[in-house]
């Protein structure tokens, strides 16, 4: 009797140690344009994408795996099979963040272009179904505001985008992290002046590699992109308690 419980406290024992060690990291995929993506570090490189910051913000158990690139929409995402790629790779348990918007609206680029009420509002949903499909969790945000101020007032850029995209959350029921509201309101807070911190406004004095100073009000600094990873930070705490467990202090 006592070799048999020997034996099965073992087992048990055993068991415990083969299911901690098989298990695996929570994945959280990111699909997105130039706002989210990874950038080089070549020459110093001051643009950063707000989820190439984001892995700095969880403990061990987490891992980012980012497939966000600059230029795409949710159509061009998916005709160059980048959204396969990624979806390929998700398992149970694991997370998709989605944010497009920047480039849907590109009328001018038919390999981009998606209206936002019709075919940029399917190509969320198809999204939202696919990972749901893989029993992951996917979460839908809103595209960052852009740096655009008249008369002192920070204005919209987006058109319908932001809210069809809050429509499909809606509609499916999906998490949704509301960054254009989120960053709407920083860039407000922040002021004409200020802001320009967050957005690329890079002197030659800074980065000598520059022949010549850079205005860019859509993509982000590396001060930016933490500060929006900051909005999503407080996002997940609120809204994905699961992952919110894993965020560092």
């Amino acid at each position: 009797m006592k070799i048999f419980n020997l034996l099965t406290v073992s087992f048990l024992l055993m068991t415990a140690i083969a299911c901690q060690t098989d298990k695996k990291d929570i994945t959280v995929f990111l699909a997105g344009d130039s706002t989210m993506a990874n950038k080089p570090f070549k020459d110093g490189n001051p643009e950063k994408g707000w989820g190439q910051m984001l892995p700095l913000y969880f403990n061990e158990g987490v891992k980012v795996d980012n497939h966000a690139r600059n230029g795409r929409s949710t159509k061009s995402f998916i005709d160059e099979g980048r959204w396969d790629s990624l979806l390929v790779k998700v398992q149970p348990g694991d997370y998709v963040i989605i944010e497009f918007g920047h480039n849907d609206s590109k009328v001018k680029s038919p390999d981009r272009y998606a209206e936002a009420n019709t075919t940029y509002a399917d190509n969320l949903r198809r999204f939202v179904g696919d990972v749901r499909a893989k029993d992951a969790t996917p979460i839908l945000a809103t595209p960052i505001v852009r740096r655009k101020f008249v008369d002192g007032e920070l204005v919209p850029t987006h058109g319908d985008y932001p809210q069809a995209m809050r429509n499909v959350a809606n509609e499916m029921e999906v998490i949704l992290f509301d960054l254009n509201q989120g960053t709407r309101e920083m860039v407000s807070r922040f002021g004409e002046s200020l802001s320009e911190k967050l957005y690329l406004h890079i002197d030659t004095l800074e980065y000598t590699n520059m022949s010549k100073p850079r205005i860019d009000n859509t993509h982000l600094s590396p001060y930016g992109a933490c500060k929006v990873c900051d909005i999503v930070k407080k996002e997940i705490e609120t809204k994905v308690p699961d992952l919110a467990a894993f965020l560092k202090d």
